[in-house]
């Protein structure tokens, strides 16, 4: 800390002596300037050294980061877009260079800003690989049926709940710019309506018409489908009719809800326009109790109310599952606003491991037989509740530490070169699993529900990885680059 305070004595001796410099030069070489300006000059001057004095420092002494500082006072370059930092969004993960204090006593001193706060997150994309081996995981248990009867095995049959972390990354990431916009007090919405439902066709339906092509030709079963069938399927509409599942298309479902979150989504931002600036702290209870809406959904008669068939399963319609897109809405605003108690519980190491802990005791804790049943059993509304609570706690529980760290955090295990390659094909592995998984049955000479996941899973992994890196060079890239716009 003496190198601190001699930089600073430095500084401000370098600010008096450029003043008292300044003004002698004005009044010798008789300026009409006034005075004020001269010295405002200088004091400019002054501070810019300052600022060069403290970034040196603040790179050399980690701890430097926690200084208060006056109101408005900022280290590093001004940002045109107001990031405050001068890096550009794609820059995630370059440490921002520090910004101090307000002085307000009320926000958080001394942060740098999350790494979720823009830009793209390497460890998000791990965590996505592994959610893609969780949900892949599950649906072979299911069909070797070794999803219920021990502890271990109930974990398996629960590892679908990975999709929870899907939807809140969706969530997050597609609400992070409303929520900066809101923050930033910007009039309006971030985005247009249209722009944004493009991009989303343009990154889902490509690859998944192609599957839907694929399971309907392939599997012999499928061959007694008709039209209805594969206008259902292929317009993501199957879930809102009863008995939709089609054989190598039953996971689908998951997103057809994701779809129907982002045609929702407009909606929503739309609504709450309006909370920014000073009124964005009310943004954060409005998702609370648009997430709550889902735990009570399912438990509302609307059949006896005549508004929804009783033939279609309530527990997989889009509104049963607003706490999971919830949990990375929450996360986009918290990482948007100044930061806070949450921010500071994500900054240390071993804080990280806390909040992944308990992620995975909630987890745990669905698979409790106690409370909830096993398999693939329909529970109650309640038990459902729970279980999607629960669910959506653990997705919160599980990207926090990612998106909350300061921005130049590093997780080397999640931004490893596998994970990082999972999570770029973990659309490819989601779409073309459950077809490689009926493959790997006649293939290892396996009926189908014998309990054999030690054979079918790591042929049924590999396979999918392998069709998932060729959906993403061959099919999900060349769609992209063909449909963007110049």
């Amino acid at each position: 800390m003496r190198s601190v305070a001699a930089a600073l004595l430095v500084a401000a001796g370098g600010a008096v002596v450029a003043g008292v410099s300044a003004r002698r030069t004005a009044v010798t070489q008789g300026r009409a300037e006034p005075l004020a300006d001269t010295v405002r000059d200088a004091l400019t001057t002054a501070r810019a050294q300052v600022d060069r004095r403290l970034r040196v420092l603040a790179d050399s002494m980690p701890e430097f980061a926690g200084v208060r500082r006056p109101a408005g006072v900022r280290v590093g370059t001004p940002a045109a877009n107001g990031s405050g930092s001068g890096l550009p969004d794609s820059t995630a993960g370059v440490a921002e260079s520090v910004v101090l204090t307000d002085g307000s006593g009320g926000q958080a001193s001394g942060l740098r800003r999350p790494a979720g706060a823009r830009g793209f997150v390497p460890a998000l994309e791990g965590i996505r690989g592994l959610a893609a081996v969780g949900v892949m995981t599950t649906h072979i248990a299911f069909v070797t049926r070794s999803s219920y009867g021990s502890p271990v095995k109930r974990i398996f049959g629960r590892l679908d709940l990975a999709v929870a972390v899907f939807f809140a990354k969706s969530g997050f990431l597609v609400w992070r710019s409303h929520a900066r916009h809101a923050w930033e007090d910007k009039p309006g919405t971030a985005r247009t309506t249209g722009d944004f439902l493009r991009s989303r066709v343009e990154r889902i339906m490509p690859a998944y018409v192609i599957l839907v092509g694929a399971a309907m030709l392939l599997l012999k079963q499928n061959h007694v489908n008709g039209p209805v069938t594969w206008l259902l399927n292929l317009t993501l509409t199957q879930i809102y009719t009863p008995k939709f599942l089609v054989a190598g298309l039953t996971h689908a479902w998951s997103l057809a809800v994701e779809m129907a979150f982002y045609a929702a989504l407009p909606l929503l931002w739309t609504a709450m326009r309006n909370l920014r600036g000073n009124s964005a702290g009310w943004r954060i209870p409005a998702i609370l109790a648009f997430g709550a809406s889902g735990l009570v959904f399912p438990a509302i008669p609307w059949a006896a109310l005549g508004i929804i068939p009783a033939e279609v399963n309530l527990q997989i319609l889009p509104p049963a599952f607003t706490a999971w897109f919830a949990a990375g809405m929450l996360l986009a605003e918290i990482a948007s606003a100044p930061p806070g108690t949450l921010v500071r519980m994500c900054r240390d190491t071993m804080a990280r491991w806390g909040w992944w802990i308990a992620g995975g005791a909630a987890l745990v804790a669905t698979t409790v037989p106690v409370w909830f049943s096993e398999g693939f059993t329909h529970p109650g509304p309640v038990e459902f509740a729970a279980r999607t609570g629960l669910a959506g706690g653990m997705a919160f529980l599980v990207l926090a530490p990612v998106v909350l760290a300061p921005e130049g955090a590093r997780f080397p295990v999640l931004e490893s070169a596998p994970l990082q390659k999972l999570g770029t094909w973990s659309y490819g592995i989601f779409l073309w699993h459950q077809l490689i998984l009926l493959a790997a049955f006649p293939v290892t000479r396996t009926a189908l529900w014998d309990r054999r996941m030690h054979v079918i899973w790591p042929v049924t992994v590999a396979g999918s990885i392998a069709a998932g890196a060729a959906s993403h060079h061959f099919l999900e890239e060349p769609a992209r680059k063909a449909l963007e716009r110049p």
